[in-house]
């Protein structure tokens, strides 16, 4: 193996240690299902080992998400569901020392967040997953969805003052309703 071709290898190892896990849950909070998720990864992948020229570092992680994101909405296309972003993600604190009331309570305060980012715009739910799951920077979503680096700003506050308001009007309930403006 050539020298060139090693140093080819040893990026691409790099690349997948680094991306595919955070890849794949990106792509399966868009589709709701990790198989469908680990193939649109295993595709971006292979169109990254397949093109001429690779993006640059600074670049690479945009580019990624962007082809991830492009493959998640072909495959939504062919099954025919275009609002994959309802599903939603529910971490909590894995931390085998947790009191359980704590981890409850904690539960209880991450379903609430869950259902209220979930009655938000399909756009502002996945600029702020982006930016909040994946710590993609402004440029870098601006790169993923197509939209300016201002306009992913305005998503942004947008989102985050409704979920704001929607969680301090309702402190003690789970459900937020979406609203279809």
């Amino acid at each position: 193996m050539t020298s060139r071709a090693e140093n080819r290898e040893r990026w691409m190892r790099d690349v997948l240690d680094r991306f595919e896990r955070p890849l794949v849950a990106y792509a399966q909070r868009r589709l709701g299902n990790r198989d469908a998720a680990r193939d649109v990864v295993q595709e971006c992948l292979l169109r990254l080992c397949r093109a001429e020229q690779a993006p640059e570092d600074g670049h690479l992680r945009p580019w990624l998400y962007r082809v991830c994101r492009n493959l998640t909405i072909d495959h939504l296309r062919k099954e025919g569901r275009v609002h994959a972003l309802e599903q939603t993600d529910r971490i909590l604190d894995a931390t085998p020392h947790a009191v359980p009331e704590a981890r409850a309570e904690r539960a209880d305060e991450t379903s609430r967040l869950a259902a209220c980012l979930a009655a938000l715009p399909a756009r502002q739910q996945e600029v702020v997953r982006l930016r909040f799951q994946d710590a993609l920077t402004y440029r870098e979503i601006a790169v993923v969805t197509d939209a300016s680096i201002s306009h992913v700003g305005v998503l942004l506050h947008k989102a985050l003052a409704t979920l704001k308001r929607r969680l301090a009007a309702q402190p003690e309930t789970v459900a937020c309703e979406r609203k279809t403006s």
